[in-house]
């Protein structure tokens, strides 16, 4: 597999950010599903449209390593790509990139596992294996 990356850039809200002006660390997991959510257009169908299909991808890992800060008003790109497909499960690694600075403050990964309508893991039905092989369009 020849992952591409797609990018979503996002301005970091005061909301997002705890007492020391810091992004809190729980909102790198929203952040991570903005840009799953991206990702997915970027290849011309919509977390909506797959659960329309029957399917869900619950996340079932996640893992984050922060290595620099990101701060109120910072705006980072997530740059997110597809690393791994088994069987029933799709690996998503991340990195967020401070655009000012352009360090590298953050990496994770997250676990997903196909499942259909009896909430049941589900062997990837080879309609949803060629969306999330596609190649992402052109914007």
């Amino acid at each position: 597999m020849q992952p591409e990356a797609t990018v979503e850039r996002i301005r970091v809200r005061y909301g997002e950010t705890d007492q020391m002006g810091h992004a809190y660390y729980g909102h790198y997991a929203l952040w991570f599903e903005q840009a799953r959510a991206a990702w997915c257009r970027a290849r011309g169908f919509t977390y909506k449209e797959l659960e329309q299909m029957g399917y869900m991808l619950p996340c079932v890992e996640l893992h984050i390593k922060y290595r620099d800060e990101i701060r109120y008003d910072d705006v980072i790109e997530v740059h997110i790509k597809v690393t791994e497909i088994r069987r029933a499960a799709i690996k998503f690694e991340y990195e967020i990139l401070n655009t000012e600075t352009g360090k590298l403050c953050t990496v994770g990964l997250t676990w997903h596992v196909t499942m259909g309508g009896h909430r049941k893991a589900v062997t990837i039905p080879p309609e949803v294996r060629a969306l999330l092989e596609r190649p992402p369009q052109a914007p």
